[in-house]
């Protein structure tokens, strides 16, 4: 078994005792350095961080591979990239850019295919000058997003 396979072996073992954690990224460079993103449906907290770098590590053997180790969490205005990632973030505002347009808007509803988002729009009358608020909502395939980031505000 190469390292690449051992240290993912044991991140699965390690995750399937923590249902609600899952795992966003594992990159092990060339240089054995493992860098580890965790995701939670609650969100991570230090000590998920902590926990998951503890059962790996007392599993490794320094002498036998030398490596670095780092446990992160997702970042604030990291791009989701799992269908999870969208449903744990239902009724939070997102910057959605697909091939033709960026939206900025609720996430509505996300299923195994799609998002839903709606929001507000400035749009000329139908009868008349001026402009009118209008609500619109649009499905968006998942495979014409290139990127979304939740938007956070305080």
């Amino acid at each position: 078994m190469t390292f690449k396979e051992k240290v993912s072996s044991l991140l699965q073992e390690v995750l399937e005792e923590r249902s609600s954690l899952f795992l966003i990224d594992l990159t092990i460079t060339d240089a054995f350095k493992v860098m580890i993103t965790l995701d939670d449906d609650n969100g991570v907290v230090l000590q998920d961080c902590i926990d998951i770098s503890r059962a790996i590590e007392s599993k490794l053997d320094r002498e036998e591979q030398d490596y670095s180790l780092e446990v992160a969490s997702v970042g604030v205005g990291s791009p989701l990239k799992l269908t999870r990632q969208y449903i744990k973030n239902i009724g939070r505002t997102l910057i959605v850019t697909t091939n033709t347009e960026k939206i900025e808007a609720e996430l509505v509803d996300a299923n195994e295919d799609f998002i839903i988002l709606s929001w507000k729009a400035r749009e000329p009358k139908k009868v008349g000058k001026g402009k009118e608020t209008v609500q619109k909502e649009q499905q968006i395939p998942y495979t014409d997003i290139k990127e979304a980031v939740v938007t956070v505000t305080f």
